[in-house]
Order: C-alpha cells, then sequence, then structure tokens
C-alpha cells in the first residue's frame, strides 16, 4: 500500500531525527543533524535572504526554518518509502545515505569532532532497522499473483478454527523487535542526556556574578518617560531581541572554557573561566543593535552588563604596530570584525559574563559574550566567545563582513514611534490632548534632540527622558495638544550628541543598516 509505505519512510526518518537528538544531548548542541544541516544552510544563505526573513518573521526565524527543514524532510523520507514499497533494499539504502550525509553536516561544524557524529550513526542504524521491518509488512504477497501477472481468485474454502494464523495476518514480528530495540535506545540516549543536561545546569547554578569593582551610576528614575504602554528603560533578560546564527544554544561547560587571545600581540594569553571571572570587573549600561533592524523595528535592546574591559586584556597582551582589527571567534565558528579602536579608545567594551544583575542567560552568551558600544552586533557582540585574534582588516575578514556586509558597523542614529503603535487608537484626555512616546538612540555619540512631526505640520520638540549616559538610548515623550479626532500621520527624528540631524533618505539594513524616519498612522478617537 503506497500510504502506508510512505508512512513507514516518514516514521523512520522522524525515529532517525528523534534518537540522533536525544543522543546529542550527551554531546554538542550541534550534534543534532536537524541543527547541523540547518546551521550549513544558515552559512551560505545570501545576506540578502537573511535580510528578507528576518523583516517577515522577526526573532522566529530559526522556527520559520526548522519548520520548512522539517516539511522537506519529510517528503524526502515520505518517497523513500514509497520507492521500498518495491524495492526496499534500495530504500534502506537511501535512508542510510540521508543519514551518512547529515553526518557529514554535523562532523563539518566548527564545535563538533568525530566524536559528535555517534548520535546521528545510532540514530541512522536504527531508523534503516525500522524502516526495513514497517516495509516487510507494507510489500507485496508473492502468492497474490499467477504467472504472467494475473489475478488468481482464492480458493472458496473456509479456514479451519484450527489452522495456524497466516504470516500476513500475524503481527509484524520484526516491526515488535526494531520497535523495542529502538525504544530501548530512545530511553538509554534520553537518561544520558538529561543527566549530562542537569550536570551542565548545576555548574552554571554554581556559578556567582562577581562583584564589579566600578559601578555603573544608578539609572535615574527619569530614564522612564511617563506614557503608557511604552517599553521599560531597561530590557528584561527574557525580552531582549536575539538574533545570531546558531539554531541551537551552544551547551558550554564553563569549566572547560577558555579564551586565547593572540595573533599580532607580544604575548599570547591564555585564560580559563576561574581565571577570568578573578580579573577586575566592571558595570556599564549599553544598549545593543542588530544592523538587521529595519526602521522603527524592536531589534535593539538596553541592558546593564558586567564584565571585563577588553582594553586591559589586549594592554597586558601587548598589540603590535600595525594592528587595526580583533577578529572574534564563538564556540560555534562565527567571527565578527571589530576595530580595534572601539575596544581601546576608553569606551566600556567589555567580556561580559553578567546581565542585568544575572549571568548571562545561555541564549546570550554564556558564560562570555562581548558587549562594544557603538557598533552593531555583527561587528562586535560575539556571544559563546572563545577566541580574540589580533589581526588586521587586509588580512582577514570575519563571517558577516566576507558576505559583503560593511567592515566597522558604526550604528546610526536612530528613533523610533512606541506609542502609539502603527494603526492604533489614541484617546484624548481631559484637556483634548494625546500623549506619543518614543526610543531614540546613537550609541557612544548620545542622543542631543527629538522632534516629531504629525501630518504636515511643524516638528515639535519632545520631551527627552533623563539622560543616562551616551551609550544608551533615550525615551523620548510628546503632548500634542490640539489633538484632532480622525485619521493622522506621524514621523520622528532625532539629533545626536554631535549635532547631527538623522538622516531622512531611507536604507535597507545592508550592508551597513538601516535609515530614515519612522513614519506611522495613528486614528484620534
Amino acid at each position: 500500500m503506497p500510504w502506508w509505505s510512505a508512512l513507514a519512510g516518514i516514521a523512520s526518518g522522524l525515529v532517525l531525527l528523534a534518537l540522533s537528538g536525544l543522543c546529542s544531548l550527551a554531546f554538542s548542541s550541534s550534534s543534532a543533524p536537524l541543527i547541523a544541516v540547518g546551521g550549513a544552510f544558515v552559512d551560505v544563505v545570501p545576506a540578502w535572504l537573511k535580510d528578507l526573513v528576518i523583516g517577515l518573521f522577526g526573532t522566529r526565524d530559526k522556527l520559520v526554518l526548522d519548520i520548512s527543514m522539517l516539511l522537506v524532510y519529510a517528503v524526502v523520507t515520505g518517497l523513500i518509502g514509497v520507492l521500498g514499497a518495491r524495492h526496499p533494499r534500495a530504500a534502506a539504502v537511501l535512508l542510510a545515505l540521508l543519514g551518512a550525509a547529515a553526518g557529514v553536516f554535523v562532523f563539518t561544524r566548527a564545535q563538533n569532532s568525530a566524536a559528535d557524529v555517534v548520535p546521528t550513526l545510532v540514530g541512522t542504524v536504527l531508523a534503516v532497522v525500522i524502516l526495513r521491518a514497517l516495509l516487510s509488512r507494507s510489500g507485496p504477497s508473492p502468492s497474490a499473483h499467477g504467472h504472467g501477472g494475473r489475478d488468481k481468485p482464492a480458493p472458496a474454502t473456509a479456514p479451519s478454527p484450527a489452522a495456524p494464523t497466516s504470516p500476513a495476518d500475524a503481527p509484524p514480528r520484526r516491526a515488535l523487535i526494531a520497535g523495542t530495540g529502538v525504544l530501548a535506545a530512545i530511553v538509554a540516549a534520553g537518561a544520558q542526556g538529561i543527566a549530562t543536561s542537569r550536570d551542565l545546569s548545576r555548574k552554571v547554578a554554581q556559578f556567582v556574578l562577581p562583584t564589579p569593582r566600578k559601578r555603573a551610576a544608578p539609572i535615574p528614575a527619569g530614564a522612564q518617560v511617563d506614557v503608557a504602554g511604552m517599553p521599560p528603560f531597561v530590557t528584561p533578560n527574557g525580552d531582549f531581541y536575539r538574533i545570531d546564527t546558531a539554531l541551537a544554544v551552544p551547551r558550554v561547560d564553563p569549566t572547560s572554557w577558555s579564551l586565547r587571545i593572540h595573533g599580532l600581540v607580544d604575548q599570547e594569553i591564555e585564560l580559563d573561566f576561574s581565571q577570568l571571572l578573578a580579573e577586575p570587573m566592571i558595570e556599564s549600561h549599553v544598549t545593543l543593535t542588530c544592523v538587521s533592524n529595519v526602521v522603527g523595528g524592536d531589534l535593539a535592546g538596553n541592558a546593564t552588563w558586567i564584565g571585563v574591559p577588553v582594553a586591559r586584556l589586549l594592554e597586558r597582551a601587548g598589540v603590535q604596530d600595525g594592528a587595526d582589527m580583533v577578529l572574534s571567534r564563538s564556540t560555534d565558528g562565527f567571527t565578527a570584525s571589530t576595530p580595534l579602536e572601539a575596544l581601546t579608545d576608553g569606551r566600556d567594551s567589555l567580556l561580559a559574563v553578567g546581565m542585568n544583575g544575572s549571568p548571562l542567560p545561555p541564549e546570550h552568551g554564556y558564560p562570555v559574550r562581548m558587549v562594544v558600544p557603538g557598533l552593531y552586533g555583527y561587528v562586535s557582540a560575539t556571544k559563546w566567545l572563545t577566541e580574540l585574534t589580533v589581526t588586521r582588516f587586509a588580512d582577514q575578514t570575519a563571517y558577516w563582513t566576507s558576505r559583503g556586509w560593511s567592515e566597522r558597523g558604526p550604528i546610526k542614529t536612530a528613533s523610533r514611534i512606541d506609542v502609539p503603535r502603527e494603526g492604533k487608537d489614541l484617546e484624548v484626555d481631559g484637556d483634548g490632548a494625546v500623549m506619543l512616546g518614543g526610543t531614540a538612540w546613537a550609541q557612544h555619540r548620545g542622543v542631543r534632540a527629538v522632534q516629531v512631526q504629525i501630518d504636515d505640520g511643524d516638528w515639535l520638540d519632545a520631551e527627552l527622558g533623563t539622560a543616562v549616559t551616551s551609550d544608551t538610548w533615550t525615551q523620548w515623550a510628546l503632548r500634542w495638544a490640539d489633538a484632532r479626532p480622525g485619521k493622522h500621520t506621524a514621523r520622528v527624528r532625532a539629533t545626536d550628541g554631535t549635532g547631527e540631524l538623522q538622516t531622512s533618505q531611507h536604507a535597507d539594513p545592508a550592508p551597513n543598516g538601516s535609515s530614515g524616519w519612522h513614519t506611522i498612522r495613528f486614528t484620534v478617537a
């Protein structure tokens, strides 16, 4: 039956993914075949497609990729099952080849070794076994056809009550045996994986965030403007945007983590986690922004970070003449090219271990990540950091710069309207006024002024929240006193701390960040 054969192929393929995924809990996060294949796809996807996907789906881009891969995988394994109805051996070979191809992708991931292929191999072997067992139930019966391919009618004899059950009517013995073996393997893999995950969670829980030698100034109450619906000035860890190339959060054991600083230095340095934590720490408020953030987008967040100044470690290593870039590398192979001056000019560029009073969440780079004010994340905010190479822009390129993005990535002045959101209503107060509010940023330059234009009227000066540092965003509020009922358009622009006005010229994110004034339509009720 073709439908049964297709289901047999899909079921066997799911066994491969499920068992490999459970086994991978005891190995690296990218040892699961779906993660490895998806990661390889992300590595080769062109920048324009990446921007399109992020623009359409935002931080759900990885979920969309996972669903798409599963749909394609279901079609492929279903076709293998259909083939197996007539050619079971060929189907088994194809499924084995599919698993072998996934194993190649696993082996080639940056953080993996040969041992990380084991989950895929185990899943593939048992998937092939279960496919053969399931197809043995759906294959054509030789007794059902006569010579020349013509069906012969079955004898009209009643079966004897004492007659043994025919093989076609008996439970699929091989399927039961294979299923029992798969179930046992899944239980064993799951138990081992859970034990490994619990051990890592225990190590993370034992981490006590160091007390910084230099505290950040307290955030004044006036930094949060009094407009209903505004986002908080400090973004909670759970709401902070996440954009990276890792489909699965790397599981980094802090007891085996180390950081290597090498390249154009007088003395190579290598630190383990305990040695890094022993370094004097500072605390700093810094806003981060993704280069893929569209005008008015939410791929920006503000947090309080604790970490070691990068400049201190570079000074200890001794940067040689001619160096102008530091290439940072993540445990998953991602690289970022940061201008050397941004790490040594006195700004709070950190190897961060804490975020908003807590250890870094795994999805935000635990145990160590980079935080560099004034630069887009693709050239500075490396998570799961493991290596710093002092080098030159002329000699090396990084993950995104090798794909056509600009080298240095300074953050452009930006502003957005948070209240109201596009297409929403505003209610007038007792005086016939409405309140608008939003956020502006120009990291490492600060925000001097924000202006709002309603319809085609004059530009109105917004009231700024209390400034915290030049490296954080600033909230603004505008009371439109003579609000008129009906539909309106509002746009916003900011002036940075140097006096330069935000450009009105629209530009898409690639290759160096979006620009333009944020414009919305709203209704005064």
